[in-house]
């Protein structure tokens, strides 16, 4: 990307307004396990509770997704309605997973206090001057993403965290744009393992190289997704 279009795309983010903004509205085609936010607003604060599963996200609801150790899921994020875009396409960054065990889905009621453990992320691609992010293959995708659950991790209840950094005001602090949503769900067939944990909020800085970085000038040939290494399983 020439300089000129890299100004210019930073002109267009500061001309979009929440339009932009985007929720995790869907796992597997289903809405009734996800804990809805209020609103399609970004935390921006990694200090902040709310990091861990959105404003709200200490409210549990009644349903929860029964998914085998192994699968996949696919989680679908909109800005407003099912037919709504994804998430403005100046909005670049990582899509990441994360998994918290709870005794009951439906009743755990404090995500910032659990212990999370990653499962996915999709950061940034470079192939030549080429740069693909996770986010722009999740619009390309209809606003869906796909994640394994690990086959080797305990059955029971686990909290799902869905996540998309938006890096486009992210060359100050405070600037990155963190959209979290979380679901229920119920692992079968797991196994025995017991994968290394962190909290949400803790395992993000405001300093992280991945998280106070300037995506327009100079032009990155990498990028350090947050938080911890992927558990496979």
């Amino acid at each position: 990307m020439q300089l000129p279009a890299l100004f210019s795309a930073a002109l267009l983010v500061a001309a979009t307004g929440v339009k932009a903004h985007t929720t995790f509205q869907y796992i597997n085609d289903a809405s009734a396990p996800i804990r809805p936010p209020p609103n399609n607003n970004p935390i921006q604060n990694v200090a902040s509770t709310d990091l861990a599963c959105n404003v709200n996200g200490a409210v549990p609801v009644s349903s929860k997704l029964s998914v085998a150790a192994g699968s996949t899921v696919t989680l679908e994020w909109h800005h407003e309605g099912r037919t709504s875009e994804a998430i403005d396409s100046s909005h670049l960054g990582p899509v990441i997973t994360y998994l918290a065990k709870v005794p009951d889905a439906t009743t755990a009621t404090s995500p910032s206090s659990l212990g999370w453990f990653k499962i996915f992320q999709d950061g940034l691609t470079v192939s030549g001057s080429t740069q693909t992010w996770g986010v722009t293959k999740l619009i390309a995708n209809g606003g869906k993403y796909t994640s394994k659950i690990p086959a080797s991790i305990a059955s029971g209840d686990y909290l799902l965290r869905s996540e998309i950094i938006a890096l486009h005001s992210a060359g100050s602090s405070g600037g990155a744009q963190f959209y979290v949503g979380c679901a229920q769900i119920t692992v079968t067939g797991g196994g025995s393992a017991s994968p290394a944990t962190v909290k949400l909020p803790g395992a993000y800085s405001a300093s992280d190289p991945g998280i106070l970085i300037s995506i327009y000038y100079p032009v990155l040939t990498s990028y350090t997704v947050p938080g911890p290494a992927v558990f496979t399983g």
